[in-house]
């Protein structure tokens, strides 16, 4: 398992033979927001580092898939938004079917933009 330091970033997953460290962009995604989201002061890294840590723990994905991996950091960033008061599950999901709708919506090739949702643009 990767070290995790309250002061740097959460690690990746060890590179596949393709060099490739995502297997599916979602998971590049989840890494970026939650840098992104550090990055904007949201919460301390060590924070995240706790919450995480003990997801993988509770998960004991000490060899999984990628998938799994970052399921877990998913749950690990839903956790700590809710415990700042940021975000609760019902805010989350709302937000997540809000961004799979307009995924659908969204011409192939062009950015995925919340307010492509044409069932209810979100205010955030």
């Amino acid at each position: 398992m990767p070290d995790c330091s309250p002061t740097q970033p959460a690690p990746l997953r060890e590179a596949g033979e393709d060099g490739a460290v995502f297997d599916a962009p979602w998971q590049a995604q989840a890494f970026a927001l939650t840098v992104h989201l550090h990055e904007r002061g949201l919460f301390e890294w060590g924070e995240w580092v706790e919450h995480f840590s003990a997801i993988l723990k509770a998960e004991q994905l000490e060899d999984s898939s990628n998938d799994d991996y970052y399921r877990c950091w998913l749950k690990a960033l839903e956790a700590l938004l809710a415990s700042k008061g940021l975000a609760n599950g019902s805010t989350i999901e709302a937000v997540t079917n809000a961004w799979h709708r307009a995924a659908r919506a969204t011409p192939h090739g062009q950015p995925i933009l919340l307010e492509n949702d044409p069932k209810t643009p979100l205010k955030l």
